[in-house]
């Protein structure tokens, strides 16, 4: 995906976000994010978005080592929060658009540019907590679209799974191979003590020998493998062990 359909997608995802934050009990428990009631979970995206939007507003080119009190300055009261994490989504939004092509600031994500990883970045960070808000009210989810699905696995699959910091490393060696059944991607992660080496492929040969496969379409992989939705919806084949230590292990946190 383009820079501009990150952004396009931001603001979509900002819209809805903020949609049903204002039908929410703030007190409201978030059951995918078990230590958060809503209220957190606003505050949180909220105060993401004016962090990100001071990496790329400013061109800070080193870590920004603040909490987000002193980045978000005033917390909004219960009754302003849809409003306030639109606000800020629709800030972030309007200074990706605004920023140069070779803008030069700090990231934290391997990406053909700074510019392209944070609208990728914010793209995602907002869309699952999109989902979030959404299982919280006991509604279903909006779906995403299959680009959009696809390009958020490949984002955690080749992104984040490989960093060094990573906790997937098993003993024995091993292999995972993940296929959109709607794309012609495909990801083969091989894990071992050293941690994971991640490819993507767009033919199908790439699962042979992987000791376990799964499929699905994009949209229902970006929900099961960030975590906001079992894997009733994937097809998987091998040793289910090996996608059950995936789940297991990665999942992405603030830090």
């Amino acid at each position: 995906m383009e820079v501009a359909a990150h952004i396009e997608a931001l603001r979509r995802e900002g819209s809805l976000t903020a949609a049903a934050l204002g039908r929410i009990d703030p007190d409201a428990p978030v059951p995918t994010c078990p230590e958060w009631v809503v209220r957190d979970l606003g505050r949180h995206l909220g105060g993401v978005h004016r962090w990100a939007m001071g990496y790329v507003a400013d061109a800070r080119t080193e870590l920004w080592d603040v909490g987000f009190d002193s980045v978000v300055g005033t917390w909004p009261d219960d009754e302003d929060l849809a409003g306030w994490v639109r606000a800020g989504c629709e800030a972030l939004a309007d200074a990706l658009a605004a920023a140069p092509a070779d803008l030069q600031c700090w990231t934290f994500l391997r990406a053909p540019s700074p510019l392209a990883m944070w609208a990728r970045r914010q793209a995602h960070e907002t869309a699952i907590h999109r989902v979030d808000v959404e299982l919280a009210a006991g509604v279903a989810p909006a779906g995403v679209a299959p680009a959009f699905g696809a390009d958020g696995v490949d984002e955690l699959l080749s992104c984040f799974a490989p960093r060094r910091s990573t906790s997937l490393r098993p003993e024995m060696p091993t292999s995972l191979a993940i296929a959109c059944t709607d794309s012609d991607l495909w990801w083969l992660l091989r894990m071992d003590a050293q941690g994971v080496r991640t490819e993507r492929h767009d033919d199908a040969t790439a699962h042979v020998g992987a000791a376990c496969t799964v499929w699905g379409a994009a949209a229902d992989l970006y929900r099961a493998l960030w975590n906001r939705s079992g894997a009733e919806s994937l097809a998987v084949e091998g040793n289910r062990s090996v996608f059950g230590l995936f789940r297991d292990t990665v999942r992405i946190r603030w830090s």
